[in-house]
Order: C-alpha cells, then structure tokens, then sequence
C-alpha cells in the first residue's frame, strides 16, 4: 500500500475563487476551496447533500433566503439541490464534502 502526504490545503493561495479537488472518486468529494477577502463563490447548486467546515477565516453563507455567518472550524450541512453562494469577510478556506 502506498502512503502520501499532501500538502495541497496549506499551499492553496488566496487569489478571487480558487477550487481544487482534493479527493474525487465515485462515491466521495471533497473539495477545498480558498476565497480572497470579499470574493465571491457564485450561486449553485450541489448534486449532493454537502458537508462544509471551516478551516481558516470568516464566511457568510447564504442558502434559503437565509443567511449563515461561519468562522474557523465551524461546520455547516445543507442539502442537495438547494441553491447557495458565499461571501468571504476576511480571507478563508473550507472543505466540502459530499
């Protein structure tokens, strides 16, 4: 078995929207995104029910007409199928998982 060590999340710039996959296989995802200070991940939807958590930073999440404020290791689940978008207040990194 082969072992490695990736240090992709730490290196990932912030510069506007960046998105990178971190894992991608048939039955998993999981995407690290970095967003600027004030830059803006724009409205979509996800296929699948989705797990976001906070690694660094300070985000508002808006989903539902609703919006969420999340910061360092907080963490958010929202469904499939709902349209979404996100605002970073101050630079930030989050996973999604789904």
């Amino acid at each position: 078995m082969m072992y490695t060590v990736n240090n992709g999340i730490n290196s990932q710039e912030y510069n506007k929207l960046q998105i990178h996959k971190l894992v991608n296989t048939e039955n998993l995802k999981i995407l690290s995104i970095s967003l600027e200070k004030n830059a803006i991940f724009p409205e979509h939807v996800s296929p699948k029910n989705v797990q976001l958590i906070v690694l660094e930073g300070a985000i508002i999440f808006y989903i539902n007409q609703k919006e969420y404020h999340l910061s360092k290791h907080q963490y958010f689940s929202f469904p499939k199928d709902e349209k979404h978008w996100v605002k970073a207040l101050e630079n930030s990194k989050f996973l999604i998982i789904r």
